[in-house]
């Protein structure tokens, strides 16, 4: 990825985003998510060179400021939690892309996207409550919204909401996904097992 048309078409693949020129200086570009109105993309020239300026988790700041000397710390912005990408050929095209994404996810965050999130975190063999999930979510207090979330799994092939279960270790009694049987299968297959429709936690639970 070198120049500014590769970058702009790359932002507007992401869902719900558009293009915005709001400066006064034309050729500095964002790309926007429709319903905050925040930007996650910033694309500019300076030196020669196209820049990109992204979010990122104050986490991983340092990491892609350290593995390549062209992402440096956001110019113009917040330099705790923005870098500012020199598309000088030095930089991996899967990094630059990985890093964008990581841009819109942080500016999109939402409660049931880091539901999903903490599902995908449970481990084969594995089995985590409602309330374990909404912890690793951020808010022990939204165990229902936990189960509304994977009522809609969008995803059941890589979210596996088959490993959630109450507080007791029960299976979900209308499991989504192809009704409790479904559910207990899935589980089986996995090493984990089943009795009277209810797991051990203390032996498979998620600590």
């Amino acid at each position: 990825m070198r120049t500014r048309e590769e970058a702009c078409s790359f932002g507007l693949e992401f869902e719900n985003t558009y293009l915005d020129k709001p400066f006064r200086k034309a050729d500095w570009q964002l790309i926007r998510v429709k319903d905050s109105k925040k930007a996650f993309l910033c694309i500019y020239e300076r030196d020669g060179f196209v820049n990109l300026n992204v979010k990122v988790d104050p986490a991983w700041r340092d990491f892609w400021r350290s593995t390549y000397a062209s992402v440096i710390p956001g110019y113009h912005q917040n330099k705790e939690h923005w870098n500012t990408i020199i598309l000088d050929g030095s930089i991996k095209e899967d990094d630059i892309k990985r890093m964008i994404a990581e841009s819109y996810d942080l500016v999109t965050d939402s409660p049931t996207k880091r539901i999903y999130e903490a599902v995908k975190r449970i481990p084969k063999g594995k089995v985590a409550t409602y309330g374990k999930v909404a912890e690793i979510a951020g808010n022990k207090k939204m165990s229902r919204a936990v189960g509304n979330a994977l009522h809609k799994n969008p995803d059941p092939d890589n979210i596996p909401c088959f490993r959630v279960v109450n507080s007791k270790g029960e299976l979900a009694p209308e499991f989504a996904f192809g009704g409790i049987g479904e559910q207990k299968k899935l589980l089986e297959a996995e090493g984990i097992e089943v009795k009277d429709n209810k797991v051990d936690l203390s032996k498979y639970g998620l600590e």
